[in-house]
Parts: structure tokens; C-alpha cells; sequence
């Protein structure tokens, strides 16, 4: 720990945005893997199967609890247009497509800033490279020629460590966002897909819930 703050300390201001850049990415990256793994993950096509099931023998409230007991978006969406098969075909997809706009902006959100992050830690330990060497070359060039070697040596050292630090917050990122864009992808093609297979069923089979709706 005491070289990694010794070489912080010699690359400089611009060490510090770079810093604070390391900061937000693992942030966001921790944030967006706790959500996305964990939070908003199910096996879409078990709920979809034991839904239609479900539908399939007539026990819409079974199926709403089902729903209901998972907190994962896909789940959220459906319910929604379980809530609705009594109404009107169009009202049971609006009321689905409503909470998509609702739960989709919650799935993608932030993933995108680690591209960005990464691109500015990079250009941010660039900047203080090209100072660095500025700083070098502007103190060789007025130092008398025994101090020359030194000043040299300590403004490379500076523009490398800049350098050095942007890359090791730049690496991450590009790595975080990659696994979280697909992960996040992923989760959008599940959602389209079983939100559509299963208002598609339940429009298919809204008589068998109706007729068990009346026997109840």
C-alpha cells in the first residue's frame, strides 16, 4: 500500500480526478451487479411455464399470487396484465406495456456511464501524462546541468504514473460494463419475450378463466 500511495503521490493533481472516476465505477459496477444478478434475475421460462399452467387451469388468482411473490421485473410486468384479464384484451397489454416503461428504465439504467467513465479515466491519465512530460521538459530546460537527470526522471515518473493509474481504472470499467450490458440485454430480450408468450396465453385462454371466475 505504501508504494501505490507513494506512486499517487508522484503522479500529481490529475491523480486525483482519476481517483475519483475509480470511485463512481465501482459504484455503479457494484450496484449494478448486486441488481442485476440478484434482484431483477429469474428463469423466465419456469414462471412462464408454471404461469400458463396455472392460467391454463383456470386459477387466476393462483397465478396473480405467483406473480406477486416474485419481485423481478418480468414477473412485475405480467402482473400487471393478470390484474387485467377481466377488462378488455387492449387494456390487459397496455396495462403490461405500462409497467415495461415502468421496470425497463430500472433494468438499463447506469451500465452505460462505465463506457464513458472508462474513456475519461484514459484521457484524464493522458492529460496528466502530457503534463507531466511539459513539467519535465520546461525544468530540464532552465535547471543547471547537474539537477537535469533529477528533474527529468521525477517529471516521467509523474506523467508515468498517470498513465499507469488511468489504465487501471479504465480496464475495469471496459470489463464491468461488458458483462453488465450483456447481462442487461439479456434480461430485456427474457422480458419481451415472456411478457409477450404470456399475455398471448392468457388472451388465448380468458374463457377458461372466466367460466372459472363464474363457477366461483
Amino acid at each position: 500500500m505504501g508504494s501505490i500511495a507513494h506512486a499517487f503521490a508522484e503522479g500529481g493533481i490529475f491523480m486525483w480526478p482519476i481517483l475519483a472516476v475509480s470511485i463512481v465505477v465501482w459504484g455503479i459496477a457494484i450496484e449494478r451487479f448486486i441488481f442485476l444478478f440478484f434482484q431483477a434475475s429469474v428463469n423466465a421460462d419456469a414462471l412462464v411455464n408454471m404461469l400458463q399452467r396455472t392460467i391454463l387451469s383456470g386459477d387466476l388468482a393462483k397465478a396473480i399470487r405467483l406473480a406477486s411473490a416474485s419481485n423481478s421485473p418480468l414477473a412485475r410486468i405480467i402482473h400487471a396484465g393478470l390484474l387485467k384479464v377481466k377488462a378488455d384484451p387492449a387494456e390487459v397489454q397496455a396495462a403490461m406495456d405500462e409497467a415495461a416503461l415502468r421496470e425497463l428504465p430500472r433494468v438499463e439504467k447506469r451500465t452505460p456511464y462505465l463506457a464513458m467513465l472508462a474513456n475519461v479515466a484514459m484521457l484524464t491519465g493522458l492529460l496528466g501524462t502530457v503534463g507531466g512530460m511539459i513539467v519535465s521538459f520546461a525544468a530540464v530546460a532552465n535547471a543547471e546541468p547537474s539537477e537535469k537527470a533529477a528533474k527529468l526522471a521525477a517529471g516521467i515518473s509523474e506523467a508515468m504514473n498517470c498513465t499507469a493509474f488511468g489504465l487501471i481504472t479504465a480496464v475495469p470499467a471496459l470489463l464491468f460494463y461488458a458483462i453488465l450490458q450483456g447481462k442487461t440485454q439479456s434480461l430485456v430480450d427474457d422480458i419481451n419475450e415472456g411478457s409477450l408468450r404470456v399475455v398471448n396465453f392468457v388472451l388465448a385462454n380468458r374463457h377458461k378463466l372466466n367460466a372459472s371466475n363464474t363457477e366461483n
